[in-house]
């Protein structure tokens, strides 16, 4: 019988990007964005796809999350080129655990470099111009919300948490996202960098 994707891989792999189907804990992390493009809400997901044994069923989390800049960041642009907005794509390796802001411990950007916009205008629209695309090394971490947040509890004001980073709506999404990705770490102990594929809403 053949193997079926999750719907999210086969979303992924109709784009062309890798999927991968084969050990244990090797984990798909995403993100979806979703169609609006106003920006202030946990209205996106994070998840990850993986198997707990090779060959065995598919586990799919889901978390709420922004995959975008909160309003007041896209006002008041830290960078004179504009806030930054994470392109869709993928981003292999590029996330290593450390430190988000010197603070506490999340998957930090410093494996790879990542595609961003740069949204300039100072309004609370997100602006996917193709002309300001930049790539580098941007901090742009997948993170918490806050840290003394209640559980399932969901964020509903993105605020000052996101200046273009990915970011948890849930305390519970997020340990539970680090939880899973320590476990994959200690069934692969030669690996230490996550692949990120960041989605627009399908359906």
């Amino acid at each position: 019988m053949p193997d079926t994707l999750p719907p999210v891989l086969q979303v992924m792999a109709s784009k062309g990007h890798a999927v991968f189907t084969t050990g244990r804990w090797n984990l798909n992390m995403f993100g979806i964005r979703s169609k609006s493009r106003r920006s202030g809400s946990f209205d996106d997901l994070m998840g990850c796809a993986y198997r707990e044994t090779d060959g065995g069923p598919w586990v799919v989390k889901y978390w709420p999350a922004t995959t975008d800049p909160g309003t007041y960041y896209l006002e008041h642009p830290m960078r004179v080129e504009g806030t930054a907005i994470l392109a869709t794509g993928q981003y292999r390796g590029a996330y290593q655990f450390g430190l988000h802001q010197g603070k506490y411990e999340a998957l930090v950007q410093t494996g790879a470099e990542v595609t961003v916009y740069r949204d300039a205008d100072r309004d609370g629209t997100l602006d996917l111009d193709p002309s300001t695309r930049m790539t580098g090394f941007f901090g742009i971490n997948l993170h918490a919300s806050g840290q003394n947040s209640d559980g399932d509890a969901v964020s509903t004001v993105v605020g000052k948490w996101s200046a273009g980073c990915q970011v948890h709506g849930t305390q519970a999404g997020f340990l539970d996202m680090m939880a899973t990705a320590r476990r994959s770490l200690e069934e692969n102990p030669s690996w230490s960098r996550f692949t990120y594929t960041l989605l627009d809403q399908w359906w």
